[in-house]
């Protein structure tokens, strides 16, 4: 396909993703998040939700916005808009309820204590942005190309460049809110790349989102993951937004992606949701204006196996029209197949990065996932993380009353596997033993109890492994 003005095309469309920073942000409540999205009549406007992201309410539509970022005290969200002004609301970002607090802020980072909020590593204030006290910066070196602190306090990290090394990030750790720091860690990423720091839950967890657009105009989102202070890292998926931000449970993560396409006939928002640290989301798309919007995206089955495997590529591209699929399985720049849902055998032991393009133009979009396939010789698995990437889950009678039978498969050697039980708002209701007695599928039945012994109410119920790459299933209790 002809690429010289995909460039721009993906500007025009999606331009919120490229260019994204700060467009979502947590409550201090499970559930509670805000973000930027549009409106049927403006490109820009305030959401609030208390339910994941499901639903929202628009909260205000503002022009020149910038950044978003909640406070730790219930109702308290500050934003920015250029050139570098800070607005502190205290009625949940509701219009007329904005009042000045500061110039020269250029990233705010806050929901760690009440009243904290931060202006990036250079300064901090303990009273919702009255008054700021300046940080030393002491050990601080090269160009800053992200900021963020973390749930244990007085603990900040940066990440930084340096103008004649093209191929390194530093990382650094901040013990003291920024008054002198440490190295932690060199990822080996170009200078280039954008990249988006956001804390997780708990202290020391952190994600580090990477973004590139490769010299073809396809985009790369990879999704890593440390819970100890950035001094390991995991890889954990390739995303579709840059928009990201951790959450208030264990393994939370909310990813915002956004569309307005088509000079404004298309504008689209979803919220992906994940309690798994990133490795499978739920999908929320809580605004909704015109026919679908166009994006490439796939999944394959299986991710790893050993030599040769065959996989299954599924394409979950959206847009109407499309009418050309592009795959490239093993990132050669040779086109392997043109079928909208092919199938491909590896002969060969080793990670494959793979890429779709659709079209036509000017709807044409790609899109690489990186490390996707595992390819191993004989029946070698690489590590435990890639071991628990197979298990199978699902639940029968579904919707059901009384009770549910849960089974599962999962790989020989799994220790202290349990199904874990949620609610609507997130929050574990339920935690059931489960043991590998037989090879192949098992089972457990659950009650619609809680852990306290009482009944649960009719509704919708999610459960998901307590091992990492878990899938979410979805369940009905129906009284």
């Amino acid at each position: 396909m002809k690429k010289s003005n995909l460039f721009f095309i993906i500007i025009i469309f999606i331009s919120s993703i490229l260019f994204a920073d700060s467009a979502i942000t947590r409550g201090p409540d499970i559930g509670e998040i805000y973000y930027i999205g549009p409106t049927v009549t403006q490109n820009e406007a305030i959401y609030y939700s208390t339910d994941f992201g499901e639903t929202a309410t628009c909260m205000d539509s503002i022009s020149e916005m910038g950044k978003i970022c909640a406070d730790l005290t219930t109702g308290s969200l500050y934003r920015t808009r250029m050139p570098d002004v800070m607005y502190y609301s205290d009625n949940y970002g509701q219009y007329g309820s904005w009042v000045f607090r500061s110039n020269n802020i250029s990233s705010i980072l806050s929901g760690r204590n009440e009243g904290f909020v931060f202006n990036g590593m250079a300064s901090h204030s303990e009273e919702y942005g009255m008054n700021f006290i300046n940080h030393a910066n002491n050990g601080y070196f090269g160009s800053l190309k992200a900021v963020e602190i973390d749930n244990q306090d007085n603990i900040g990290y940066v990440l930084t460049s340096q103008y004649s090394v093209y191929d390194s990030l530093w990382l650094l750790i901040s013990f003291d809110s920024f008054e002198n720091f440490d190295n932690q860690y060199v990822f080996n990423w170009n200078q280039t790349n954008n990249v988006y720091l956001t804390r997780g839950y708990g202290q020391g967890k952190l994600y580090a989102l990477r973004s590139e657009y490769t010299a073809d105009g396809s985009r790369i989102s990879e999704l890593w993951f440390s819970d100890n202070f950035g001094v390991n890292w995991i890889f954990k998926n390739n995303l579709l937004s840059n928009n990201l931000v951790g959450g208030r449970q264990p393994g939370e993560l909310f990813v915002l992606a956004k569309y307005t396409q088509l000079m404004g006939e298309i504008k689209h928002t979803y919220i992906y949701h994940s309690l798994d640290y990133g490795a499978t989301f739920t999908i929320y798309h809580p605004f909704a204006y015109g026919t679908d919007p166009y994006y490439a995206n796939f999944e394959a089955t299986p991710l790893e196996g050993s030599v040769p495997l065959t996989c299954q590529f599924i394409d979950l591209s959206s847009g109407d029209n499309i009418q050309s699929w592009e795959w490239d399985f093993d990132m050669d720049g040779i086109v392997d197949s043109y079928e909208q849902n092919p199938e491909y055998t590896y002969q060969d032991t080793g990670y494959y990065s793979v890429k779709l393009e659709i079209g036509p133009i000017p709807y044409e979009d790609s899109f690489i996932k990186t490390y996707y396939i595992h390819v191993t010789g004989g029946n070698w698995i690489a590590n435990e993380e890639l071991q628990k990437m197979n298990y199978k889950l699902c639940n029968y009678p579904n919707p059901f009353n009384p009770s549910t039978n849960l089974e599962y498969e999962l790989p020989i050697n799994t220790e202290n596997a349990k199904i874990e039980i949620y609610n609507l708002k997130g929050q574990r209701i339920k935690q059931l033993e489960i043991r590998n007695v037989n090879l192949g599928m098992n089972e457990v039945s659950w009650n619609g109890i809680d852990e306290s012994g009482k009944p649960v109410s009719s509704g919708i119920y999610f459960y998901k492994l307590n091992l990492v790459n878990s899938p979410i299933k979805k369940m009905m209790l129906l009284k």
